[in-house]
Order: C-alpha cells, then structure tokens, then sequence
C-alpha cells in the first residue's frame, strides 16, 4: 500500500464520525473543514463508504481504451464539456486563470447526467446522452455505479459545507435536485506517448475547478498533483490510498463570499526522471441544477459580496475558456 503524505492544511475528515456521532463531534468535524476550505480549499475525506475495486476495475476498463489506436478513439471525440473522448490537445485548463501554457499533456472520457431536464433548450446543452465506447461494454456499467455513489457522496459533503457555514444542512442540497453532474476520466501517459514537454507544459496546467465541489480518486506520481498555498506555493499534494481529495470551485467560493477559497491546483507533467510514469484520476465535478442563481451569503459569513450569477452561464463561460481552438 502506498504510504500517506500529510499536510496540516489539507486535513482528512473521516466523513463516520460527522454522520453518526454525537454533537460535540459533529460541531468539532465543521469548524476543521472550515478552517480547512479558508487556506488551501481541499481536504482529504475517509469513511466514505465507496468500493475500492470499483475504483480499481474502472482504471483497468478505461485503461483499455485509452490504449486503442487513435483512429478508433477519434470515433467518439467530443468538445469540452461534451461527452466522449477528449483527445491529446484539446484543453489548456492554465487558460481559465489567464495562464498561457501550451495545452495539456492528457486525454479524457468524459461522462455527465443525461436524464432530461424538460426543457428543450437545457436539455441540448446539459443533459444530453453520454456515449460510452462499443469497445469497453463493461465501463458504462461500472461509471454509472460510481456516479451514484458520488451522487450520495457529494449530498453529505454538501450537507456538511452547510453547516460549516452556520447555515442550514439543505442550503446547498436544496439547489441540487436536478444536478448537471460530470465526470472525468483522465489518463496522464508517459512520455513515449505525449513526446517530451513544451516549456510551460503540464498535465494539467495551473487552475482553479469552476463549479461547487470535486470529489477525485487519484493516484501517487512524482508527476502528480501539486496545490497552492499562500504560504509554501507550488506544493504536493497530501496524500492517502484510503481517501478522495475533494476541493471547492469558483462557484462555491463566490457563494461563500470567499470565506472558503477555489482550491488553486495543477499536475506536473511526466518527471524526468521516470518519463515512462502513467497516472489515471477519477474526477467528479458536481453542479447545480440549471437556473441557480449563486449569490454571496451576507457578512459575518461571507467577505465579499459578487454580483449574482447564473451558474450554467458561468460554467460554459469557463468551459469555453479552456478550449484549445
């Protein structure tokens, strides 16, 4: 098993304790996960329940496809924020921040809710079918078992969010029923399959998420994730076999009126040292139901007060933005 790297600023929450503990343990896990979201915007969560071997059977599954010859994957390639493959050159994630890098060092398969909304419009744009690879029958079984247990992940890491705040347990939760949910795969091969990098290259280059909360299963590498720190800068990652790494996005830290800060993070590209090191991360990004209206909670809790936003409005501004055209 690989070992734990920790971090004081980047705590694990066992999530057990907070659903059924007494008082004082639910009030002392809510102040450390706010004091957490103020400095870094990530923590590290155990005691979620979720299958390991799922885990372990999607990277396998996946794997195989991202293996196949590129006129095969070229078959399902999709835009940013689409469904299907994102093939080597499509993202600069750097772009989102104002950071100019040359584009990402990855591929992805990309997959989100598809159960209609009801309008047509919204539909179009959000709920529309996810494409799942003829060559890999068994991964759509395997990602829809994940995506419920992310779904009921994400409902008690939000209820928590709401009262680390004060607030009510639903005043998240309540804006949740019909969630544009996405999901990521990504691979990070080695070198022998990106070539070596451009100056400035990462796996993902330097961004903040653009929505609520992420939930991701990633793996160890010396090209792996780093997080931003007033304090220490470019640093790695903590790191736990057992936990997923969550972080806030954009949204939830202007509905917070930045008490809580979008969780500044990257990947390195594949280490000089070991360019042959390959990585997978399984990335959940939840969202709000479309027409939610994200507005800065008052002082004493919030500090800055943004002007509301449509949040599907701005996440396809910020999905755009990472588009390599």
């Amino acid at each position: 098993m690989t070992e734990a790297l920790t971090d004081p600023r980047v705590p694990t929450i066992d999530l057990r304790p907070w659903l059924h503990g007494d008082p004082a343990a639910r009030a002392r896990i809510a102040r450390t996960v706010d004091e957490a979201l103020q400095t870094a915007g990530f923590l590290l969560v155990t005691g979620h329940g979720v299958d390991p071997s799922l885990r372990t059977r999607i990277r396998e599954t996946a794997r195989t496809f991202f293996t196949l010859p590129v006129a095969v994957k070229e078959k399902y390639a999709a835009r940013v924020g689409g469904r299907g493959w994102l093939g080597p050159g499509t993202e600069a994630n750097g772009y989102a921040e104002g950071t100019e890098t040359p584009p990402d060092l990855k591929e992805s398969l990309t997959f989100a809710t598809q159960e209609p909304f009801g309008d047509p419009e919204i539909d179009a744009e959000w709920y529309a079918p996810n494409v799942w690879p003829a060559q890999v029958p068994e991964l759509r079984g395997l990602c829809e078992e994940y995506l419920a247990r992310m779904a009921e992940l994400e409902n008690r890491l939000l209820s928590l969010l709401g009262e680390a705040l004060g607030l009510e347990p639903d005043f998240f939760t309540r804006h949740m029923a019909r969630p544009t949910y996405g999901f990521n795969i990504n691979w990070y091969p080695g070198t022998d399959v990106v070539g070596e990098p451009e100056p400035g290259q990462f796996r993902i280059g330097p961004h903040t998420d653009f929505g609520t909360v992420t939930i991701l299963d990633r793996q160890a590498g010396r090209g792996g994730l780093q997080v931003w720190t007033d304090e220490g800068g470019w640093e790695d990652a903590p790191y736990d076999p057992e936990a997923f790494t969550i972080n806030i996005g954009d949204l939830m830290a202007r509905w917070t009126g930045d008490r809580w800060r979008s969780g500044r993070h990257r990947v390195l590209p594949p280490p000089v040292d070991a360019p042959a090191e390959e990585l997978m991360s399984l990335v959940y990004f939840g969202e709000c139901t479309p027409g939610t209206v994200v507005e800065s909670v008052p002082a004493p809790v919030g500090r800055v007060a943004y002007e509301p936003v449509d949040s599907h409005v701005y996440l396809r501004e910020k999905l755009d933005s990472i588009t390599v055209n």
